[in-house]
């Protein structure tokens, strides 16, 4: 059920452009203009931006399930989700931001650094809001401790 829950939030997130921005130009916000780091991109020069992100971010959350001795959970599509989402944000903020938080000013959330991945919570208490990391007596903690790009990628539809 909780699953079900968090991966409705994180298609509804996904639809409003919390994960996948179109727009290629400053995006506006109530607190003033975000300028995104993809926003003078080509549709080609993003696509190979986000195929290296989404290499680093699938290899950055292997490892660090591996040091953390966390684990990925049973369902392979929540962390898949949760890796497009740091990657897009590694693309259009520059940083790995969590994307599974609603922020009032992204750019500023991502110089701050606390909600970048892995945050403070997950630092200092291994508590993963997103469901990427968990530990071994999380109730959805599967028993893998790697994911692919293709897994990713397939769970995700691609990453465009």
């Amino acid at each position: 059920m909780i699953v079900t829950i968090l991966l409705v939030v994180v298609a509804l997130a996904a639809k409003t452009h919390a994960f996948v921005s179109p727009i290629r130009t400053p995006i506006s916000y109530p607190n003033g203009p975000l300028t995104a780091k993809d926003a003078n991109m080509s549709e080609e020069e993003r696509e190979a931006a986000m195929e290296k992100a989404l290499k680093a971010m699938t290899a950055f959350s292997n490892k660090y399930v591996q040091n953390t001795n966390t684990y990925y959970c049973e369902d392979k599509s929540v962390p898949a989700v949760v890796i497009k989402g740091l990657a897009e944000h590694k693309v259009t903020l520059g940083t790995p931001l969590c994307p599974c938080r609603f922020y009032e000013d992204k750019e500023k959330e991502a110089k701050d650094g606390y909600w970048n991945c892995p945050c403070v919570p997950m630092r200092e208490r291994h508590e993963c809001h997103c469901m990427l990391f968990l530990t071994e007596d999380n109730d959805f903690a599967g028993t893998e401790q790697d994911i692919s790009i293709d897994d990713v990628k397939k769970h995700c539809g691609g990453f465009s």
